[in-house]
């Protein structure tokens, strides 16, 4: 890490604690730095997730990361749930180089499930910005947590054992998958293929048509 990204970091961190001596144990703030997104969990002021450092990037801060890259966009008052059942709002701030470069994020979580229960005078306080509440973000304390969660998920609409998907529909799986960022965490290739049954250099062909399949759309 260079020394700009440390001033970076630490101006984060510094952020981080402040949020929650002002707000509480209600609040809680995670600094990640996306040089390496399998353990991108750097520092985390409160408990409300249970996360430890080096956890990995969440599966929405991934999701954006795919598809915008160093134009990701900040995400405010969104809906969250622990996996306690805490009923959280939260936001996530993408850090930023010199260069405009995306090297990390600060994302804040605070439960309000409590307020969401008394209700009525606060209901300014709990309530989401359209559009965003329904993207779905898990907080996984292992990478293999990501990655299986993403998979499950994109196998859930066929209805039978993945190993059993016909090639169009492993395909339609690794497209899902690509959309997600799956690709971008290490160890994912062997993963989905030992999930499917078939060899890692099958899904590195998958994916190969898939990217090119994109990049024809683009033109």
């Amino acid at each position: 890490m260079d020394r700009q990204d440390e001033i970076i970091f630490s101006q984060a961190i510094r952020t981080a604690d402040i949020l929650v001596e002002m707000l509480g144990p209600k609040c809680e703030v995670a600094i990640h730095d996306f040089s390496n997104l399998e353990r991108s969990l750097i520092y985390l002021a409160g408990t409300l997730t249970n996360r430890r450092i080096g956890s990995p990037i969440t599966d929405l801060v991934l999701k954006e990361l795919q598809r915008e890259q160093d134009g990701a966009q900040d995400f405010a008052n969104y809906k969250t749930v622990s996996k306690e059942g805490l009923v959280m709002k939260s936001s996530t701030v993408f850090l930023r180089n010199d260069s405009n470069k995306v090297i990390g994020a600060l994302c804040m979580n605070i439960d309000i499930s409590l307020m969401i229960q008394i209700g009525g005078e606060i209901q300014d306080f709990i309530t989401f910005d359209s559009g965003i509440e329904d993207n779905k973000e898990s907080f996984h304390t292992t990478v293999h947590e990501v990655i299986g969660d993403m998979t499950t998920e994109a196998l859930r609409k066929f209805h039978k054992a993945a190993t059993l998907l016909e090639r169009d529909e492993k395909i339609d799986v690794i497209r899902e998958l690509e959309k997600k960022g799956a690709f971008l965490i290490k160890g994912s290739t062997e993963y989905v293929a030992s999930v499917m049954g078939v060899s890692k250099y099958t899904i590195y062909n998958y994916l190969q048509k898939v990217r090119t399949e994109v990049n024809l759309n683009k033109t």
